[in-house]
C-alpha cells in the first residue's frame, strides 16, 4: 500500500521502461508519474515535488548529468535512482558528481536490470523516505543562498545553532566506537540550513572562531554530561569502562587555525568536564590544512602535544594527500564517502578504499570509513583490516536525546 510520502517520478525516454519501473515502483508501495520529457519532468518535479527520483542518464534533449545539475540548482532534495546502460565506470562517475553537487543518491542500476532488483532497491528506499512539503515561499531557496552575517550572528546570540550527533563502530565487531559531532542552524525563518549553507559566511565574517568555541562548548557538555551520566548507561559499570574509551569528534576549519587562544579554550574545557583529550577528535580536511602550511602544522603539532587526537578528512580527494600525512601530525584517516558508498558495485572504488587503509596502517593511522550504508561494504571494510565505520547502515545522525537512546540500545545489544 502506498502513502501521500512515497511519490516516484521516472525520466526516461524509453516510454517502455519507464512503465515497467512504473509498475515495479507501485508494487513497492509508491504513487508514480512518468514522463520522457526534461521539460514536464522539471514542472512536475516543482509541483509534485516527488519523494524519489528514477533517472536515465542517456536522454536526447537533456542527459542525465544535465538533469543533476539542474536538480541540485533547484536544491531538489528527492533520493535519486540513477539508471542507465552506459557501463559500471560512467555510472559511478555520474553518482560522485551528483554527490559532490549536494544531491541524494538513493542506488544506482545498470541496463538491463532484473525487476527483483529494482523492486528491492526501492523497497529499501521506503525507510529513506524525504520530508518534503511543496515550499510557500517560492524564494526560499534564493533566501537560503543570502545569508548574512548579520543573519547568523542573531542566530548564534538566540542559541539557534545545534547538534546531532552520528555513532561510529568497530568494524571488526560492530562495537560503539565513538560519535562524530556534526552542526545544524534551526532558524525560524529559513528552517533547519545545512551547514555547507552558512559555515562559508562564518568563515568569511570572521564568526567561524565564535561558532566553533560554541560547537565544541556544546559538544562536550554532551559528551561528558548526558553520555556518560546518563542513568541508563553510565550506571552500569561495564557500559562505564566502555564509555571511557568512545571518541567524540569535531569537525575543524582552518579558520580556527588563526585562533590564538584556541588550544587553552578546549583544554580548559575537557579539564572542566573530566575528560581525557585523547577521547577527542578533530577532524580537518586536506584543503583546510593546505590555507596556511605553517600556521596549520604549528597548531596541529600542539594540539597533538596536549593529547588530543587528529583526523585527516574525505582522504583521497585533495591534490596533495600524501603531503598532508607525512608533514602533519594525524592520529587517524577518513576513507571519503565517494568512494565507500560506491564500494559494493565498484572494483575501483574498493582498490582505492583498500590502498587508503593499508597506506594508513603503515604510517600508524586509525582507519574510518565514512558513508557506509549496506552490509556488503561492511563486510568488505571487515575484511582488508578497516578500523572504524560510519554512516547509514550503522545510523544516520541523532539529536542528543535520541544518541543516547541509541548507544543504551547499541551497548545492551552488543553485550
Amino acid at each position: 500500500m502506498s502513502n501521500d510520502n512515497n511519490k516516484l517520478l521516472i525520466l526516461d525516454d524509453d516510454a517502455l521502461i519507464a512503465r515497467t519501473i512504473s509498475v515495479i515502483g507501485e508494487s513497492a508501495g509508491f504513487h508514480t508519474r512518468t514522463t520522457t520529457a526534461a521539460d514536464e519532468f522539471f514542472e512536475l518535479v516543482d509541483t509534485w515535488t516527488p519523494s524519489h527520483i528514477a533517472l536515465d542518464l542517456v536522454m536526447p534533449d537533456m542527459d542525465g548529468v544535465e538533469v543533476l545539475v539542474e536538480l541540485a540548482q533547484r536544491r531538489c532534495r528527492a533520493r535519486i535512482l540513477i539508471t542507465s546502460g552506459v557501463g559500471s565506470r560512467v555510472l559511478d562517475a555520474a553518482r560522485r558528481s551528483a554527490v559532490e553537487h549536494g544531491l541524494t543518491i538513493g542506488g544506482v542500476l545498470a541496463k538491463p536490470f532484473a525487476p527483483g532488483d529494482l523492486r528491492q532497491l526501492l523497497a529499501d528506499q521506503k525507510s529513506e523516505i524525504v520530508d518534503i512539503e511543496p515550499d510557500p515561499h517560492p524564494d526560499t531557496d534564493r533566501r537560503r543562498h543570502e545569508i548574512s552575517p548579520e543573519d547568523l550572528e542573531a542566530g548564534l546570540e538566540r542559541g539557534e545553532l545545534e547538534l546531532v550527533y552520528q555513532p561510529k563502530v568497530n568494524c571488526a565487531d560492530s562495537a560503539l566506537a565513538g560519535f562524530e559531532a556534526l552542526v545544524r542552524w534551526r532558524c525560524p525563518e529559513r528552517g533547519v540550513v545545512p551547514p555547507g549553507l552558512f559555515i562559508p559566511v562564518a568563515e568569511s565574517s570572521g564568526l567561524i572562531g565564535r561558532m566553533t568555541r560554541e560547537i565544541i562548548k556544546q559538544a562536550i557538555d554532551w559528551f561528558a554530561t548526558d553520555l556518560r551520566s546518563c542513568p541508563r548507561i553510565g550506571a552500569n559499570a561495564w557500559h562505564a569502562s566502555l564509555l571511557g574509551k568512545l571518541t567524540l569528534s569535531i569537525n575543524l576549519s582552518a579558520r580556527s587555525l588563526d585562533d590564538e587562544g584556541f588550544i587553552d579554550f578546549v583544554h580548559q574545557n575537557c579539564c572542566d568536564a573530566l575528560i581525557d583529550p585523547d577521547n577527542l577528535v578533530f577532524e580537518l580536511t586536506e584543503t583546510s590544512a593546505m590555507e596556511d602550511p605553517v600556521g596549520s602544522l604549528d597548531l596541529l603539532t600542539r594540539l597533538r602535544m596536549k593529547g588530543f587526537q587528529l583526523s585527516i578528512d574525505d582522504f583521497g580527494t585533495g591534490y596533495s594527500s600524501m603531503l598532508q600525512l607525512v608533514r602533519l601530525p594525524f592520529s587517524e584517516i577518513k576513507v571519503d564517502k565517494s568512494f565507500v558508498m560506491s564500494a559494493s558495485r565498484s572494483e575501483e572504488s574498493r582498490a582505492v578504499i583498500r590502498s587508503i587503509v593499508e597506506l594508513g596502517h603503515s604510517l600508524g593511522l586509525r582507519a574510518t570509513a565514512e558513508g557506509v550504508e549496506d552490509l556488503d561494504t561492511m563486510e568488505y571494510l571487515k575484511e582488508i583490516g578497516c578500523d572504524r565505520a560510519q554512516g547509514f547502515l550503522v545510523s544516520r545522525p541523532l539529536s542528543g536525546e535520541q544518541a543516547l537512546q541509541w548507544a543504551q540500545q547499541h551497548l545492551t545489544s552488543w553485550r
